[in-house]
């Protein structure tokens, strides 16, 4: 007993180690360039205007810096089918991804397939999903589209855009991100981080979630859509905050129009970064291999 204790104590090891060494190396990718390289770069792109052309090479160039520095870039959300993120993904409106997490377990222990949560009853399903707040409207999206995927798709998630925004509480953003990790369909998901970020890296000016959508699209080759959609989510909740932005730990500083707009000390900026980044634990209670980081606590655990 005390042998095969020590062999797995030694597997577990030998996979906690590269994961380790994982997220070390990306948060010193994080912060391998100077600020003062980051800010000549930045004053003398902002002296000349940008060509169209240029805009699109440094674009992918940042896509290709993001792919280095999260290769383990996902969805935050839990699931283990179409179904299930579906939900999740209607859910997260107006709260967090960790918050959705931990409260999804209990909901599919009870409701797991659409006909189940078709005939829920209003009040026990909102009671399950209160911590996600709005959950009077969000069970009211939960049982309508349950019904219509048990009544109109046979009881299950369809694999095309038309038909999922047709679903209560389903629009495009929801839709792609189905699309691209239920299904393999390439999409743009444009949530907060994404519109926030690509319009601070001077990529599209538009605010309307289908405008962004339609010219970041023509930006990247559509093989990259899904991929990019997570890193630039990844470094808008780990680095690119909406408030006060970690510049001075940016890996991408140099080739960002915004630089300066946050914190430029490479040394306070490290105390800005966040998740495995910033050595916390990650929004997933059961993510990936690869992630590199510690899983969530569920919900009401301590500490």
């Amino acid at each position: 007993m005390a042998e095969s204790k020590g062999v797995k104590q030694s597997v577990a090891e030998a996979v906690e180690r590269p994961a380790k060494k994982v997220a070390k190396k990306a948060v010193e990718k994080a912060v391998e360039k100077p600020a003062k390289k980051a800010a000549k770069k930045t004053v003398a792109a902002r002296a000349k205007p940008e060509s169209r052309l240029a805009m699109v090479r440094r674009a992918r160039r940042i896509n290709r810096e993001l792919a280095e520095v999260y290769p383990y870039a996902h969805p935050e959300l839990d699931f283990r089918n179409p179904f299930e993120l579906l939900v999740a993904t209607v859910l997260s409106a107006q709260t967090t991804d960790l918050r959705v997490n931990q409260t999804t377990p209990a909901l599919f222990a009870k409701y797991p397939t659409p006909e189940d949560m078709a005939a829920a009853v209003p009040e026990e399903l909102e009671e399950v999903i209160r911590p996600t707040g709005f959950f009077r409207a969000k069970a009211k999206s939960l049982i309508g589209l349950s019904t219509a995927l048990r009544d109109r798709f046979d009881g299950e998630v369809p694999g095309r855009l038309d038909d999922l925004v047709t679903l209560p509480g389903v629009g495009r953003k929801t839709a792609n991100v189905v699309l691209g990790n239920a299904f393999g369909v390439p999409g743009i998901t444009v949530d907060t981080h994404f519109g926030r970020l690509v319009r601070r890296w001077k990529w599209t000016e538009q605010e309307d979630p289908e405008k962004v959508e339609a010219e970041i699209c023509a930006i990247f080759p559509k093989s990259e859509w899904t991929m990019l959609s997570h890193r630039v989510v990844f470094h808008g909740r780990r680095i690119c905050h909406s408030r006060r932005p970690a510049c001075g730990a940016c890996p991408i500083a140099p080739l960002c129009p915004a630089y300066g707009e946050g914190e430029t000390d490479p040394e306070k900026a490290k105390q800005l970064l966040k998740y495995e980044m910033g050595g916390q634990p990650g929004q997933r209670l059961s993510p990936p291999a690869d992630y590199p980081g510690k899983p969530a606590a569920p919900l009401g655990a301590a500490g």
